[in-house]
């Protein structure tokens, strides 16, 4: 035996061979990456959809305004022209000074009006936005020489009288609710029942006359004397200009400035009106135009959506800013 012979040594393990991907596993990781790229491809064609839906959103109402706004001044043959006064005389309102004299303006300015009928449905409102509303109708009479006429429909009173009392001729229903020569200030006073439930008034003010006409507070008899001068003054000037406006056809008594209203027939025979008619009657018969053009301004549709549209890219522009405040 031999021992200087070496020994055998131990055979290493075969490694294992690879496992090739089998015919299912290729064919589902295929179907996955597709429908990854699917859904992608989807998703960026939605995105770009959408934005081309909210430009061309955009144009549409960039085109409607637009010819909205020619068709306003554009040319027309002899017509009436019409300017609606309804609802409550305030601002931010269809009956603001803003909006009806807006509407004046292009009712005068064109040339084929041959006179403008302010049609009037109206329980009043602010002194000063129905103020604002005589002078500019009395400017534009005497700029453009075009007779202005104002019909009555249910109602004429107080402030919307204040605008009538502008035109040439007032023109009213036999039952429409005409005059309400007068200026009020309202409120409530709640003093008698804090006392009752126990409730305690804390009012702190910088300048004695600060909390004038608190309804949580005691009436002050200061207070409300230089009130009633106030509205005092206002009802003198309101006077003034139904004096100027109607002349010598006002037929004056002690009731006149009172307040009172009266219907259509006694304002005629009383000089707060001139006559009964509708628009039709007189486009008809006083202005000889029977074709009525509507200047009155109203928010359209598209109107409503810019404001949205508006709305929401402002919106998003100040969380925008904010975040970046927040972020610097």
């Amino acid at each position: 035996m031999n021992d200087d012979l070496p020994a055998p040594s131990a055979a290493a393990p075969p490694s294992p061979p690879a496992t090739p991907a089998t015919p299912a596993i290729e064919q589902t990781l295929e179907k996955l990456a597709r429908e990854l790229l699917q859904e992608r491809r989807t998703d960026r064609r939605w995105r770009l959809g959408m934005r081309l839906a909210w430009f061309g959103l955009f144009c549409v109402l960039l085109w409607t305004l637009t010819a909205q706004r020619m068709h306003g001044t554009a040319p027309s043959g002899p017509h009436t022209a019409l300017v609606e006064l309804r609802g409550e005389i305030a601002a931010d309102t269809e009956a603001s000074a803003e909006q009806l004299i807006s509407g004046l303006r292009q009712a005068f300015e064109d040339s084929g009006a041959q006179a403008v009928v302010i049609r009037i449905n109206s329980p009043g409102g602010s002194p000063v936005q129905a103020g604002i509303v005589n002078d500019e109708i009395r400017r534009l009479k005497a700029k453009h020489q075009k007779k202005v006429y104002a019909v009555v429909e249910e109602m004429c009173a107080s402030g919307a009288y204040y605008v009538a009392v502008a035109a040439d001729e007032i023109f009213v229903d036999k039952a429409s609710l005409v005059g309400s020569i007068g200026v009020l200030m309202d409120g409530f006073g709640f003093t008698g029942l804090m006392d009752k439930l126990g409730v305690e008034r804390r009012l702190l003010t910088a300048g004695e006359n600060k909390g004038m006409l608190d309804p949580f507070s005691p009436q002050n008899a200061r207070q409300k004397a230089y009130a009633q001068a106030m509205i005092d003054q206002i009802h003198r000037q309101f006077i003034a200009v139904v004096r100027q406006g109607r002349g010598a056809r006002l037929k004056e008594s002690p009731d006149t400035f009172s307040g009172l209203f009266w219907n259509g027939e006694e304002a005629v025979k009383l000089g707060l009106a001139d006559s009964f008619g509708n628009l039709d009657y007189v486009a008809r018969e006083v202005v000889k135009a029977e074709e009525v053009i509507d200047y009155t301004p109203r928010e359209n549709v598209a109107e409503r959506l810019a404001k949205r549209f508006g709305a929401a890219i402002g919106e998003g522009a100040v969380r925008t800013l904010n975040t970046l405040a927040r972020i610097h």
